[in-house]
């Protein structure tokens, strides 16, 4: 019997996908029976990411979101586990928190058999889905446009100094995207000075950004990781900050009004 449900699904009507790959919080019964009580609260979870961009889906962007936890199998990694950054981070299977603290007790890590299963049964089908949607909106528009939407807390001194910005745009270097589409996003970012913001700093993109960012093909991948304390309680509870989601709203909205504008005009110039 496989695993239900390895993602949730809506349709769209724009030449937009946005992939929420971190926020699900689903367990399998052997990954939440070994979980540290550290672990268990799922602090690295990419809380309420779906509900900030609502908007969009209501706009008629395609999302595609994740349901299982990353501490089940992480859906932004590689099937193979080569690891992205030469910094600390996690991997496909994480064995520790952002913080460095253990993910399970002691000798209670999931087997290489569970852990395949995961990867045959999670990993895999959210990645069937991705591209799916990306090649049938690339059919009828001659272009897509992936955001890939992430969010984390603002302090963690394991992975990075000192604070961090408001907003993280990846797009791998400059080689997710056209040059032209960055240049458009990091100009609708200093149009304001709410936020602040950086461009491939520590966060570049992972790896759905870095697969399926293929300006050359017209499949242009954007990730944006965006500082928690901005929307929402980084602590326990996470809880979910209304007016301050509202105000961040107000610069995400514009960021993906300039996404579907660069890719309307440059539709009408082909």
């Amino acid at each position: 019997m496989t695993l239900p449900e390895p993602f949730s699904f809506v349709s769209g009507t724009l030449p937009l996908l946005i992939s929420i790959p971190h926020a699900g919080v689903t367990l399998t019964p052997e990954v939440e029976n070994a979980l540290t009580p550290e672990a268990a609260v799922l602090s690295d979870t990419d809380w309420h990411i779906p509900r900030l961009y609502d908007f969009a889906r209501k706009m008629g962007a395609s999302m595609l979101k994740g349901n299982y936890s990353r501490l089940v199998i992480d859906l932004n990694r590689p099937a193979d586990d080569q690891p992205l950054y030469t910094t600390a981070t996690t991997g496909l299977f994480p064995e520790t928190l952002f913080d460095g603290r253990p993910v399970f007790k002691t000798g209670q890590t999931p087997t290489p058999q569970q852990r395949q299963r995961y990867l045959r049964e999670i990993w895999h089908p959210y990645h069937q889905q991705l591209q799916r949607e990306l090649d049938r909106l690339r059919a009828a528009f001659g272009y897509v446009l992936l955001f890939d939407a992430h969010s984390i807390a603002s302090l963690i001194p394991r992975l990075f100094d000192g604070r961090l910005p408001d907003l993280n745009i990846g797009t791998n270097g400059g080689a997710s995207c056209a040059p032209q589409l960055e240049a458009q996003i990091i100009a609708s970012c200093a149009a304001q000075n709410t936020f602040s913001y950086v461009v491939n700093g520590r966060f570049k993109g992972g790896y759905i950004t870095r697969e399926y960012g293929k300006p050359a093909l017209e499949q242009h991948a954007i990730q944006l990781e965006l500082a928690q304390k901005n929307y929402m309680q980084e602590e326990i509870p996470f809880d979910y900050q209304p007016d301050n989601a509202a105000q961040l709203q107000g610069i995400l909205q514009p960021l993906i009004a300039t996404l579907l504008e660069w890719g309307s005009q440059q539709k009408s110039l082909s």
